[in-house]
């Protein structure tokens, strides 16, 4: 059998259950707030940057891994005569797969792969590789086969305020201030063919009523299909919502599987807390 290696950056937000059963290697993003430089979800927790806004109006800003830190990330396994599968950030998110793709050209062995998508909707595409090795496949022909399912991903999720998104310079003071008044939850969707996130469907009133309506617009498309595997991806959020949202899937979709896991804090960073998402594999 190859000896082939799974690693992803950080923000597969995938959970620790996951992480361990594909032996998934995590390469952080970073998390530079007040001055300080933290690892994704590992020094730094997406309560802790919640908590910060809170009391002291402070945003972090995200960064992509460099190139020396992937260098050396890759080359633990590469020194030991494995091949590294890698997924990344979407590229039109972040360099993070620029440079992870440097550092695989200058020590060979190492296979990239742009997610083209982010948080669990990238989190799929780590669970899918790392099915492949499990079934003994050549890294190169995973690589192949995990492009291949790119366009298959289907990543959304509803915002349940814009606070964060501006704070971020990601929409004007007044695009926030409108939405929040209103109560506006705008859907963000990811184009998994350009890798880019543009705002779909708005919704409005309380979220009940928003999580019902966005689930069943998400899958009713799917109605005459079998989905394997759903994963519900949220920013910390009641778990009534959690609960209110699987009953949707289970009475909008046919999914063999249901998955809930939290965003990190580079996705949790840009969003805010009380987001909820669907992300899963079409046919």
């Amino acid at each position: 059998m190859p000896k082939v290696i799974l690693s992803a950056d950080s923000t597969c937000d995938l959970s620790e259950e996951w992480i361990e059963k594909y032996k998934v290697q995590i390469q952080p993003l970073h998390i530079i707030l007040d001055g300080k430089d933290y690892r994704d979800s590992i020094d730094i927790k997406p309560d802790d940057i919640f908590s910060t806004y809170e009391k002291e109006g402070k945003l972090p800003q995200t960064a992509a891994p460099n190139i020396a830190e992937y260098m050396n990330h890759f080359k633990k396994w590469t020194d030991k005569g494995y091949e590294v599968i890698h997924i990344s950030l979407g590229s039109s998110l972040s360099s993070a797969y620029q440079n992870s793709c440097i550092a695989a050209e200058e020590l060979g062995h190492v296979y990239p792969i742009d997610s083209g998508n982010l948080s669990t909707g990238m989190g799929l595409l780590v669970i899918e590789a790392g099915d492949r090795i499990g079934q003994g496949m050549e890294a190169k022909d995973i690589r192949d086969d995990i492009i291949a399912l790119k366009e298959k991903v289907n990543t959304s999720f509803i915002i349940d305020k814009l606070t964060y998104l501006h704070e971020g310079g990601r929409c004007t003071a007044i695009e926030a201030f409108s939405a929040n008044l209103l109560n506006i939850r705008p859907s963000i969707e990811v184009d998994n063919a350009s890798g880019k996130m543009n705002v779909g469907k708005k919704y409005r009133g309380n979220t009940a009523k928003v999580l019902k309506r966005y689930g069943a617009d998400r899958l009713s498309k799917h109605k005459d299909t079998v989905i394997n595997r759903i994963i519900i991806t949220h920013s910390g959020t009641a778990p009534e919502n959690i609960t209110l949202l699987k009953n949707v899937i289970e009475e909008t979709a046919t999914c063999k599987e249901i998955h809930v896991m939290r965003a990190g804090c580079t996705i949790s960073s840009h969003c805010g807390p009380n987001t909820l998402g669907l992300m899963y594999l079409s046919h």
